[in-house]
């Protein structure tokens, strides 16, 4: 989930020291929730609408790690 780390760094390097499945399992709660998300905000029942974009973002993320394993692709070091 991407409330588990308390900043963007930090979920980043919780993710690539993921395996593959935990990964995806990973992404498939986070569409969960994300589409669970999506009627409560239509309904007005969310205090934090920005959590729509949080949770879209951390799928992106997972989504590019999975795919650069993929590639073969490591990033070393940061930016």
């Amino acid at each position: 989930m991407p409330e588990n780390a308390n900043t963007t760094t930090e979920l980043i390097a919780q993710l690539r020291d993921s395996t593959d499945a935990e990964l995806g399992q990973r992404k498939a709660h986070i569409v969960e929730s994300l589409f669970n998300l999506r009627f409560r905000l239509a309904s007005g029942q969310i205090e934090d609408p920005k959590r729509v974009r949080k949770y879209r973002k951390a799928i992106a993320r997972i989504n590019t790690i999975l795919r650069a394993r993929e590639l073969g692709i490591e990033k070393e070091g940061s930016r």
